[in-house]
């Protein structure tokens, strides 16, 4: 495979993770009586959080592989 195949797979990886966070995120805020602005920005702030973290920790391994 070559490596823009393995770093496309990854990306994909990574925000399919973020949606299911943020997904949960949403529906927890909700059952806790949420309304429905008030999930939805729940659940961008933890997809925003979620890919910071992903990004965060791809540049601090690039780091210490080097």
């Amino acid at each position: 495979m070559s490596g823009l195949v393995v770093v496309l797979l990854a990306v994909a990886v990574v925000v399919i993770l973020a949606l299911l966070a943020a997904a949960t995120a949403g529906k927890l805020a909700r059952l806790d009586g949420a309304t429905y602005p008030t999930a939805l920005a729940r659940a961008a702030t933890t997809f925003a959080a979620f890919l910071t973290l992903a990004a965060t920790l791809t540049t601090a391994l690039t780091a210490a592989l080097r």
